[in-house]
């Protein structure tokens, strides 16, 4: 009989399965990037053009927008592997569902989330957020969608296979963003105004460690329940 594999190769083949995968729908890969870009150029045509209004407004804007944009491809976590019955497969696996969901979370992450904050300097740098406060504002992105996708896929993963589930997904996930969306403008805003970044930046890695010990599990128990 042959053995299977080990976990680490598991995981890096979940992992890489999703990259393929996404890689083969750019459109579908490209459009959280192009609402987050497109939003924040078309926002200062709807807003006061003054600098020192955009300045103040910028990190608020820019976290709503990542959040919404983070929120357009989370419904696609698990709905392929739901229609293709792969998603049998990962939970009937040797290895721990909660570990192989959180290497498909970390694919979106890295095909969403990191993108967007990398890829904020432009927009930012158009709301006239001083350069000195980018870091900041990467940063606390950086670790405000690792959580959005953390808590974003237990929701996908309750919500999978129900009627209307985007929307409900929505509902869902909103309210635990908040604080996220918080911390992360509050951080952007203070090192914008040179004042220290740290103490948000740090409540966003606490909450960020929480959701790691505590998501990954949740994850697993809604695909489960919604593949029965």
């Amino acid at each position: 009989m042959t053995a299977p594999p080990s976990l680490f190769a598991a995981l890096t083949a979940v992992l890489r399965r999703d990259l393929i995968a996404a890689g083969r729908r750019r459109g579908e890969l490209l459009r959280p990037l192009f609402f987050f870009v497109i939003t924040l150029s078309l926002f200062p045509l709807a807003a006061n053009p003054d600098p020192n209004y955009l300045q103040s407004i910028a990190p608020a804007v820019i976290w709503v927008a990542a959040l919404l944009a983070t929120l357009l491809g989370l419904d696609r976590v698990f709905r392929g592997d739901f229609a293709d019955g792969a998603l049998q497969q990962l939970l009937l696996s040797p290895h721990p569902p909660s570990l192989l969901a959180l290497a498909k979370i970390l694919a979106h992450w890295l095909l969403c989330g990191a993108p967007l904050a990398l890829l904020a300097p432009l927009p930012a740098l158009m709301l006239h957020l001083p350069p000195h406060a980018l870091p900041a504002l990467v940063g606390g992105l950086l670790l405000g969608t690792a959580l959005m996708s953390l808590l974003g896929a237990a929701g996908a993963a309750l919500t999978l296979g129900a009627r209307g589930g985007g929307m409900l997904l929505a509902l869902l996930v909103l309210p635990l963003y908040i604080p996220a969306l918080i911390f992360g403008a509050f951080a952007a805003r203070a090192a914008a105004l040179g004042l220290p970044a740290d103490g948000p930046l740090l409540w966003l890695g606490a909450m960020l460690l929480l959701a790691l010990a505590l998501a990954p599990a949740a994850t697993a128990a809604g695909l489960r329940a919604s593949s029965q």
